[in-house]
């Protein structure tokens, strides 16, 4: 009777597993839109061997990983890195794809004819970079410009801008600013010397940037998102009084950050993010989605969530 008791046990949990699905533990999210599909890529599976790509339909079931190179959108030796393959950003740019993502700590680009990949460079190197640099996003202005957002490590996790050439190969270095590092309570909870402020994302609307950006250590449960404003891609940046608009207390998960918006088929903005395994685990990273919500407020938008429309992705490939 035990027996027969277990193997029901187990065909019943398989069962269950395999229609409620999995949780995608992908930290550092970014979703690109095309077509009808939703392409999910971050920091994850193993990454210093690249990055992997997820499918998706609706957002709320995933398919993959689906990438050109044995799952992977980005595989070790077809680019830039020997390891530590992080915080990977996709865009489409003159006909093409690029990849904008982090290894050995400092920046590269890659280039695909598809969003699966695979990314490769025809020449293997890096941005040009003295000092290490990770978490880039690659930000396309009204006027034409290019700018890359990223995090230079620097007496801490600080974000800075600068002007990307025609090419995406070099930053012009006499565009290169600060904008933002962690100088409010809440951006350094657990008041360490290294302050940190990364996982940088740009919107522009009605002439106001909007920059978002993650503070305090990934592994402090009160890693949470904020954002700033400013009338120039370069600063001044004043960071909202309402920060942070993305955190444990409104989610009831730890460690909410490091993400990126993005459009779904109907229009609506949406926030990509990880947030911790548990109350009491870091990793792996759990990716999850929650949708944002613009109120105009003195002449400006003001941007928060919309605690309801929470949800973790879900990988089922049955």
């Amino acid at each position: 009777m035990k027996k027969i008791f277990l193997m029901f046990f187990v065909f019943f949990w398989v069962g269950v597993t395999s229609v409620c699905g999995q949780h995608i533990s992908l930290a550092d999210p970014t979703i690109f839109y095309e077509n009808g599909t939703y392409y999910l890529y971050g920091t994850g599976g193993d990454s210093n061997f690249g990055f992997q790509v997820y499918t998706s339909k609706d957002l709320k079931i995933w398919k993959g990983p689906n990438g050109a190179s044995d799952g992977y959108a980005l595989k070790k030796g077809d680019s830039f890195g020997s390891k530590g393959f992080w915080a990977p950003q996709v865009f489409r740019y003159k006909g093409k794809y690029y990849m904008a993502y982090t290894a050995d700590e400092f920046i590269a680009i890659a280039s695909a004819d598809s969003p699966l990949g695979p990314f490769r460079q025809d020449k293997i190197a890096k941005l040009p970079a003295e000092i290490k640099q990770i978490d880039p996003y690659v930000f396309f202005d009204e006027d034409g410009k290019v700018y890359l957002y990223h995090v230079r490590l620097t007496k801490g996790n600080r974000l800075f801008v600068a002007e990307l050439n025609e090419d995406l190969t070099a930053i012009k270095e006499n565009t290169l600013r600060e904008c933002l590092s962690a100088t409010e309570d809440w951006e350094n909870a657990a008041h360490s010397e290294w302050l940190v402020s990364e996982g940088p994302t740009i919107l522009k609307k009605e002439g106001v940037y909007y920059f978002f950006y993650s503070a305090n250590d990934f592994r402090n449960i009160d890693y949470a998102v904020g954002y700033a404003t400013s009338r120039s891609p370069y600063g001044p940046w004043k960071k909202y009084e309402g920060n942070p608009v993305i955190s444990r207390k409104q989610l009831k998960h730890n460690g909410t950050g490091h993400g990126d918006v993005f459009i779904d088929e109907k229009g609506d903005m949406r926030y990509v993010f990880h947030t911790h395994y548990s109350n009491s685990v870091v990793s792996p990273r759990q990716t999850a989605i929650v949708s944002l919500q613009e109120k105009a407020q003195d002449g400006i938008i003001r941007f928060c969530i919309l605690p309801d429309t929470f949800f973790f992705p879900q990988l089922m490939n049955k």
